[in-house]
């Protein structure tokens, strides 16, 4: 059955209303992209702009959707957010706000006459009436400025774990430079029954910071097994704790590599504290020299010492992949501050670790801090002065820019290469054979790419080897940059067979970047070799005149007549 004219114009008007709610969105975000929005000021519009599903405590001030700075009390920041809205509003528009196109008795608009050809238009515009949003909203899209993959790239879902709701006051600059970056917080406490991690067999998020120490039972369907699978999976952790360590933490440790000092522990210096410790000398001041020699972890500024208290840690040795990123003093050891030492501390001078990481071999990256409070306010904004006599005082701790490069490195901001195009060809050609042949000049590269504030910027190494590999490597030589990529020219073995091109590029700080091209070496045709050897020569010489003087032996023979005897 039909609607009714007046049904259907309300339905075209608030398909309209929603298009032209979706575009202002866009145009908002993409104005916001360069500035605009701040000179829009606070007020009102916003429960107009915010999509049903997505309110947050309290309503986001008017152009909130393209500001790249927003208050902590807010879920999600940055483009990402204003990406998410736009589809949202998309997504309330539905086939039936213009189904039938615009009515004939809608606005005044004169009857057309009945019959099949009228019947047949009104079929096709109520198709095309259909179409028309989404294709349009496709075509502006670009315009808007908005690429789809890089938009989803960057939706980083993190969910944040934490000890008690005080956390999110206690240490908001951390959570700020988080969200003032683009990433997706969601809150939540440790022991929330409603708390997820996967659902049907997919991460609900990219990554996952823990600033609950204490606790002794995850909520929800979250424990250390399925922390193990995130991460298997190729999430990203970051892991704060304290002296008041429970199990799930110190379980997740060894899992990693790491592990923890027992509860009530703390990291103690009798020579490197901070001039405001009670007395238990457990307020340490770390030394820059201390930290872990990788820029890209640790950040490429030079920093004032770090202020931290808290539990130490000790690595596996057998553990490759952990990375000592911040360790104690030759002075510093791990014991119970109330209690006398009676027994061999469990982490000692260079031993006791303050941070550590880990890069599994699929790229996951985990970080373990034994200071929930190096990530605090009060940690960031306190003024530092080692205790002993005649020390330097700094006005700020570092611990605010090394927990910045820290996360920025977790959560694969920085460090993250990729392989861009690989090519491979005989010199003087450009496009590659079905197969080589043996003692074949070639030449090879690649392109390599590092991200770098969100975008891919050609890589600058020095140290990129290639290999030619059967088995073994044939040849391996420096790859040397030329341009955008890097390329070499060699020349192949001679030995035929299968072989690869092999570019395994493994350094501090960076994933680990694996290129792998197969090819088929064949021997040399029939055709292709030589006719004579020069080395064969003297062969060759010896045969002719052995014929030579076979000839000669054989004429001299048949034709030489003996004298006959005379009686």
């Amino acid at each position: 059955m039909g609607s009714s004219p007046g049904t259907s114009c309300a339905r075209s008007r608030k398909g309209a209303a929603l298009l032209g709610r979706a575009l202002l969105i866009g145009l908002l975000c993409r104005a916001g992209s360069s500035g605009l929005t701040r000179s829009l000021g606070g007020g009102g519009g916003a429960s107009f702009f915010q999509p049903n599903g997505l309110q947050d405590s309290s309503p986001p001030p008017f152009g909130s959707f393209c500001s790249r700075r927003q208050n902590t009390s807010t879920r999600t920041s940055g483009r990402p957010n204003c990406f998410r809205h736009l589809l949202s509003a998309i997504g309330q528009l539905r086939p039936e706000h213009f189904r039938g196109g615009i009515p004939e008795n809608c606005g005044g608009r004169r009857k057309m006459a009945a019959g099949p050809v009228s019947a047949a238009r009104r079929s096709c515009r109520a198709s095309a009436s259909v179409r028309a949003p989404s294709l349009l909203l496709l075509l502006l899209l670009p315009l808007l400025g908005f690429d789809t993959a890089s938009a989803s790239a960057g939706a980083r879902r993190t969910l944040v774990l934490l000890e008690n709701v005080n956390l999110r006051e206690t240490h908001s600059l951390f959570f700020r430079s988080l969200a003032d970056r683009g990433f997706d917080l969601t809150y939540r406490t440790a022991d929330d029954p409603s708390l997820s991690l996967i659902k049907y067999g997919e991460f609900l998020y990219d990554n996952l910071i823990i600033f609950s120490p204490s606790v002794e039972d995850f909520g929800g369907n979250i424990n250390v097994e399925t922390i193990s699978s995130f991460i298997d999976g190729g999430g990203s952790v970051l892991v704060a704790a304290s002296s008041d360590i429970g199990d799930p933490l110190r379980e997740l440790g060894s899992e990693c590599g790491i592990e923890f000092d027992e509860e009530k522990t703390a990291v103690i210096d009798h020579h490197s504290y901070d001039i405001s410790d009670p007395g238990e000398h457990t307020l340490i001041v770390a030394d820059t020299e201390n930290l872990l020699k990788a820029p890209t972890i640790v950040g490429r500024t030079s920093l004032n010492p770090i202020l931290f208290r808290g539990v130490g840690m000790v690595a596996d040795p057998d553990n490759p992949l952990v990375l000592d990123i911040l360790t104690g003093s030759s002075t510093s050891y791990s014991f119970f501050p109330d209690k006398p030492i009676t027994q061999y501390p469990h982490a000692v001078g260079k031993n006791t670790l303050l941070i550590a990481g880990l890069q599994a071999r699929n790229n996951a990256r985990v970080i373990f801090s034994g200071s929930l409070d190096f990530f605090s306010d009060a940690f960031f904004n306190s003024a530092v002065q080692k205790a002993s006599p005649g020390s330097q005082r700094y006005s700020q701790t570092g611990n605010y820019e090394l927990a910045v490069a820290l996360s920025r490195w977790v959560f694969k901001e920085e460090g993250v290469l990729r392989v861009g195009a690989v090519s491979h060809h005989r010199v003087g050609e450009k496009a590659p054979p079905n197969a080589y042949t043996v003692t074949d000049l070639v030449e090879y590269s690649i392109v390599i790419e590092k991200l770098s504030e969100g975008k891919w910027v050609p890589f600058d190494g020095d140290d990129i080897q290639l290999e030619f590999v059967r088995i073994d490597p044939f040849v391996r030589t420096f790859l040397k940059k030329k341009g955008g990529k890097y390329s070499v020219q060699f020349k192949l073995p001679d030995v035929y067979g299968v072989f690869q091109f092999k570019v395994d590029y493994n350094r501090l700080g960076y994933t680990h970047l694996y290129s792998s091209t197969q090819v088929s070496v064949r021997p040399l045709q029939h055709t292709q070799y030589e006719r004579f050897i020069p080395s064969a020569f003297p062969y060759y010489a010896s045969a002719f005149s052995m014929m030579a003087g076979l000839f000669l032996f054989s004429a001299v023979f048949l034709h030489m007549k003996e004298k006959e005897k005379s009686d």
